[in-house]
């Protein structure tokens, strides 16, 4: 593993991933709209946006030289509440980032993954496995990327591996512009991103002839995962 294509890598699990890779010694190329913390090729990119996110990836591969080893979709975004409170903007960016960004990224990636037999891992979540109200776009997102992700496995058999990654609760700034109702409560038990971008690399690093499909990684109580 060398390359490695990061969306959202600015922050949270993606941040997270981002280390990782330098750890393993790998070069992380970021895709997000804002610069990370430390000194890595970026790629300034609205996510939501998914012909900029199809271009953004192709500068990236460029940037890499022309091969890369594997993508890592970890960009998402939520805000909850009713459907009939939510902006129809802000529900459809919200699908756009999770969904629609995953796809377009993987989409433009897939010609060099395939080239090199490198690997694709998506970043679901437990709710999208489990739905819950006021998360009606989010679940829609989530679910999406869990279909997705299983239909590409099925796709890609034998060229490139495919894992999916449902992570429940972390302790990142995910929850942090929320209104109090819909942030975690001060006993709540969240996983460190660590954790889940450790597995994350443990699946990118599989030899060609072996993949993880499916990884359900969270904090040892939580309940949320049916």
């Amino acid at each position: 593993m060398d390359a490695v294509i990061v969306t959202g890598g600015s922050s949270g699990l993606g941040a997270a991933v981002v280390d990782a890779v330098l750890k393993e010694g790998g070069r992380p190329y970021v895709l997000d709209r804002r610069k990370p913390a430390v000194d890595v090729p970026w790629i300034e990119c609205d996510l939501g946006n998914t012909r900029a996110a199809e271009a953004a990836t192709g500068q990236a591969i460029e940037q890499a030289g022309g091969r890369i080893d594997g993508v890592v979709t970890a960009a998402g975004m939520d805000v909850p509440g009713a459907l009939g409170d939510i902006p129809g903007e802000t529900w459809d960016q919200i699908v756009a980032i999770n969904l629609l960004g995953t796809a377009a990224v993987v989409r433009a990636a897939l010609p060099a993954l395939k080239e090199s037999h490198g690997g694709v891992v998506t970043v679901a979540s437990t709710l999208g496995v489990k739905a819950v109200g006021d998360a009606t776009a989010y679940c829609a997102a989530k679910f999406g990327v869990v279909g997705f992700t299983r239909s590409l496995s099925a796709e890609l058999t034998g060229q490139v591996n495919v894992t999916l990654v449902i992570p429940g609760g972390m302790r990142t700034r995910f929850f942090d512009e929320r209104e109090d109702r819909y942030k975690p409560g001060p006993d709540a038990i969240l996983n460190d991103p660590a954790n889940v971008a450790a597995a994350i690399l443990f699946a990118l690093r599989q030899p060609p002839g072996c993949a993880v499909r499916e990884l359900v990684i969270a904090a040892e109580t939580e309940t949320s995962y049916p």
